[in-house]
């Protein structure tokens, strides 16, 4: 399983860096999780939208999501063979008018999952943690089969003990951490030591921050994160940074 990243920034893009996109690889199936600002463009650069097998979204914030429109789009006037058509878009349903809108004529299909689901997408089997943010959202755990090899997103969260177990053993874990330690309350993404705290406390493998800040300073937080890791391997997500989990 190969996890390339395409976008990384929580909120908003910056300086020609794209929201949270990642591609998730084995063998010939490719799955793109969540697309937000900026995200098919960096795609474009790296593999053929054309290709995909599926998209998978972890909720409908915008930072997640801006680039799903332009995508239907890219379907439905972009001149090639398409892989998949319609191609499925993964979304769950507990927001009615953001998971209608998955659906683009004979283009794209949206295809519903809840907190009890588990999908098979060709190698991946994908079960689903809601998590505690100001919409619904869900973490993502993928295991590859034949390498029972194991991938976990947090999506967006703030730290919740259910999240411990659900990132169990993993071989990579990808983790929201928007916040420096000194975040005052209410938050509702990790802070560093809260992602290394759940890395240690989970027993993963190697760690990715992600959905980073765009005006903190990004040492200190890898710093922070590792202080709780206690010499895990930590990641700082960056544009094509490629990670053969």
């Amino acid at each position: 399983m190969k996890l390339t990243v395409l976008g990384y920034l929580g909120g908003y893009p910056d300086a020609g860096h794209a929201t949270s996109t990642y591609l998730v690889e084995s063998g010939d199936y490719h799955l793109l999780m969540d697309l937000g600002s900026g995200g098919l463009l960096a795609l474009e650069k790296v593999f053929d939208p054309l290709q995909l097998d599926a998209v998978l979204l972890t909720h409908y914030h915008h930072d997640h999501t801006a680039d799903v429109g332009v995508l239907q789009y890219y379907y439905q006037l972009r001149k090639g063979d398409k892989k998949v058509s319609p191609l499925p878009i993964y979304g769950h349903t507990m927001d009615p008018l953001n998971f209608g809108s998955l659906t683009f004529g004979p283009y794209t299909q949206g295809m519903g999952y809840s907190a009890d689901s588990t999908l098979h997408l060709g190698p991946f089997t994908i079960t689903f943690l809601e998590t505690q943010h100001p919409v619904p959202a869900f973490a993502v755990r993928i295991v590859e089969s034949g390498t029972n090899k194991v991938l976990v997103n947090t999506s967006d969260t703030r730290y919740f003990s259910g999240l411990v177990p659900f990132a169990k053993n993993a071989d990579l874990l990808m983790a929201d951490t928007n916040f420096l330690a000194d975040q005052p309350s209410p938050r509702w993404h990790l802070t560093a030591p809260e992602a290394g705290q759940l890395a240690k406390d989970a027993g993963v493998k190697q760690l990715l921050l992600t959905h980073l800040p765009q005006q903190l300073d990004l040492d200190t937080l890898k710093q922070q994160a590792a202080k709780q890791a206690v010499g895990i391997p930590i990641l700082l997500a960056a544009d094509d940074l490629t990670i053969n989990v």
